[in-house]
């Protein structure tokens, strides 16, 4: 499925490039604008934005390192519910 038009990523790119950044560092933390980097792309208008990271949430290799993961809670518009 395409995920952003702007720039044709689809949801198997953005599964890829966290899979890959999980590789590369066990530790990092994995942000919307790095997928887009790790892609190779930059936001344009940002309407896809909270498809993205629809998308990035339902990765297993997602998560945050356990010992970053109880520093403070989420807040807001993404907070975990």
């Amino acid at each position: 499925m395409i995920v952003c038009h702007c720039n044709s990523i689809s949801d198997r790119d953005i599964h890829a490039a966290i899979d890959w950044m999980r590789a590369a560092d066990a530790d990092t933390i994995i942000t919307p604008g790095k997928v887009y980097r790790a892609l190779g792309k930059k936001p344009d208008c940002g309407s896809c934005l909270d498809l993205f990271i629809g998308t990035m949430e339902k990765s297993d290799r997602l998560g945050v390192p356990a010992d970053l993961a109880n520093l403070r809670p989420r807040r807001g518009r993404y907070a975990v519910k």
